[in-house]
C-alpha cells in the first residue's frame, strides 16, 4: 500500500474545511490561501485551489469582490455568504465529532477535552 497516497487523501478529505476556515476569519486572495496552507504543511497547488473556489461560489457558499490591484490586475477576494456561513458551522461540527471519534479510537479511548476549533492548534 502506497502512504503518500492515503496520506493526500486524507488531507483532500480536510481540504475544503481549511480552505472555509481560512476565508472565516477574514476575506482572502488566493494567493494568501496558499500561503496559509502552506505554512500549516497543507500544501494546495493553484490547479486545485481555483476550481473548489468556483465550486463554492456556484454553490452560494461563497462571493468575491474585484479590488484594483497596484502591482497588476484586479484581484478577486472571497468571503462567507450567509450560507457558506451556515455550512461552515455544519462542517466544524462534523469535524470536532470526527477528530473526537478518531482520537478517542487512536489513544486508547480517551476523548478530547476540547474540540478542535483550529488546525493550527
Amino acid at each position: 500500500m502506497n502512504i503518500e497516497n492515503t496520506q493526500s487523501q486524507m488531507r483532500k478529505g480536510v481540504l475544503e474545511f481549511c480552505i472555509l476556515s481560512i476565508i472565516k476569519r477574514a476575506e482572502a486572495y488566493p494567493s494568501d490561501i496558499i500561503e496559509e496552507m502552506k505554512k500549516a504543511n497543507l500544501h494546495i497547488l493553484e490547479g486545485t485551489l481555483y476550481p473548489l473556489l468556483t465550486r463554492l461560489k456556484n454553490a452560494d457558499l461563497l462571493t468575491y469582490r474585484w479590488v484594483e490591484s497596484q502591482s497588476g490586475p484586479p484581484r478577486k477576494y472571497f468571503s462567507l455568504t450567509d450560507k457558506g456561513a451556515e455550512f461552515y458551522k455544519e462542517l466544524e461540527a462534523t469535524w470536532n465529532e470526527l477528530a473526537n471519534a478518531v482520537q478517542q479510537i487512536t489513544q486508547n479511548g480517551q476523548l478530547l477535552t476540547e474540540p478542535f476549533t483550529n488546525f493550527n492548534q
